[in-house]
C-alpha cells in the first residue's frame, strides 16, 4: 500500500500547467518510466513499463499504447502540426501492432522505444518554438 505522504511527494514532483515548461518535465518523465524506468540485472539494458506492460497479452499492449497516445495527446495541446503528430501516432501503432504478436513481439518490445522515438519529436519541437524550456543534459 502506498502511503498518503509518498503521492503527495510524487505529485508535488511534476508540474500540472499547460505552459510547455510544464508539459515538457511531464512528458520526459512519461517516457522514462515507459522506455527506462529499470535495469535488468546484469547488463546495462533498460527496461520501462511499456516492454513489461506487453508481457500481459491484449491489455498490456492496450495500455502501453494508452499511455504513448497519452504523450501524443500532450503534444497536441502544444500546437505541434499534425504532421508530426501523425508521424508520433505511427510511431505507437507500429510498436502496438508488432508488440501484439506473441513472443515476438515481447522480444520487440524491448528494441523498438517509440516512446523515446515521440519524445525526440517533442522535444525538437520545443527547442525551436519554446526555447526557454530547455534544459542542459548533464
Amino acid at each position: 500500500m502506498v502511503e498518503q505522504g509518498t503521492v503527495r511527494r510524487m505529485s508535488a514532483q511534476l508540474p500540472l500547467g499547460r505552459d510547455a515548461a510544464s508539459v515538457r518535465q511531464r512528458v520526459e518523465a512519461l517516457e522514462k518510466i515507459l522506455e527506462r524506468a529499470f535495469v535488468i540485472p546484469g547488463t546495462k539494458q533498460p527496461i520501462g513499463l511499456d516492454a513489461l506492460a506487453g508481457l500481459i497479452p491484449v491489455a498490456g499492449d492496450i495500455v502501453a499504447a494508452g499511455l504513448g497516445l497519452y504523450l501524443i495527446w500532450e503534444a497536441r495541446n502544444l500546437g505541434m502540426p499534425k504532421w508530426q503528430l501523425a508521424r508520433m501516432v505511427g510511431h505507437v501503432g507500429f510498436d502496438t501492432l508488432i508488440g501484439a504478436v506473441p513472443v515476438a513481439g515481447d522480444l520487440f518490445d524491448f528494441l523498438y522505444r517509440s516512446n523515446t522515438k515521440n519524445l525526440k519529436i517533442i522535444r525538437k519541437y520545443l527547442d525551436k518554438h519554446h526555447p526557454h524550456t530547455m534544459v542542459i543534459d548533464q
